[in-house]
């Protein structure tokens, strides 16, 4: 399962099942990159806001030296943050993303969220004054110097998370490269379906993080929201195959097309491959 993939517009497979980094901590996330190569990932979703990625970069590195993977065989997709999204900025946080990863490209850079910070006003504290908003003109400018990288061979493709319809069809206006792909929150309680027929239209590849729904998302009301692992649909079909709610969740979102992104458990690592 963790080799299938999906082809993106230039070309490149982007494997299904992704390790997702984010709240990975340091001290473990590296450890947890190594067993997921080791059970067959071959996808690693990384971010500069998990700040976490110099311990990655060192678990990848020490992989590959070992020769049991090579890199080309392992797809790593990477985020532009906030307060990065400035022209000017682009080049240098993405040379930073790659120094950490201990890489010379990534295989996927993506612009975090449609949503630009000051440059000197850091996530949470930007919150209060230090958030610019979004504009179309604003990331269109953003987009070509991402487009730049492509350029530069920093990265094999590119693409955006957490935009809309309506946002990634004004980024659609003036790139000269379209993006490969939109990642997005999608589980069964967040299905977006005319996100996934829009994006299928214009060959965009939709990626699922928290494909098992995000309780623990700021703002999270358990009393209100309802859980996709304690959806009772789910669980009959969970009981019918001798399977758990997570996976019929994580098959629910390949069977759409879109790859998934998954922590790894420490302590039960081959239950999720």
């Amino acid at each position: 399962m963790a080799s299938a993939a999906v082809k993106l517009t230039n070309g490149a497979l982007m494997p299904i099942i992704a390790l997702g980094t984010w709240k990975s901590k340091k001290g473990e996330v590296g450890r947890a990159v190594k067993l997921a190569l080791q059970y067959g990932y071959r996808h690693i979703d990384c971010a500069h806001c998990y700040h976490n990625e110099d311990e990655i970069g060192e678990t990848l590195t020490e992989v590959f030296k070992e020769g049991k993977v090579k890199r080309e065989d392992v797809f790593i997709t990477s985020k532009l943050w906030c307060n990065d999204q400035a022209p000017e900025d682009v080049l240098p946080a993405c040379q930073t993303t790659l120094k950490n990863l201990q890489l010379s490209y990534l295989d996927l850079y993506l612009i975090h969220i449609p949503i630009a910070f000051k440059k000197d006003a850091p996530f949470p504290q930007c919150i209060a004054d230090g958030i610019l908003g979004y504009s179309p003109e604003r990331m269109a400018k953003t987009w070509q110097a991402m487009e730049q990288l492509v350029e530069k061979g920093l990265c094999k493709a590119i693409g955006m998370s957490n935009f809309t319809v309506k946002k990634t069809q004004a980024l659609l206006e003036t790139a000269k490269i379209a993006p490969a792909c939109n990642q997005v929150e999608l589980h069964p309680y967040l299905p977006q379906p005319e996100l996934l027929k829009f994006s299928a239209d214009k060959g965009i590849v939709v990626t699922a993080y928290s494909p098992l729904g995000s309780p623990d998302r700021p703002g999270f009301n358990k009393e209100t929201e309802p859980m996709v692992l304690n959806n009772p649909v789910l669980q009959k079909i969970a009981d019918k195959h001798h399977t758990t709610i997570a996976l019929v969740a994580l098959a629910w979102g390949i069977k759409r097309g879109t790859p998934v992104l998954q922590k790894l458990s420490l302590k039960i690592t081959s239950k999720i491959i």
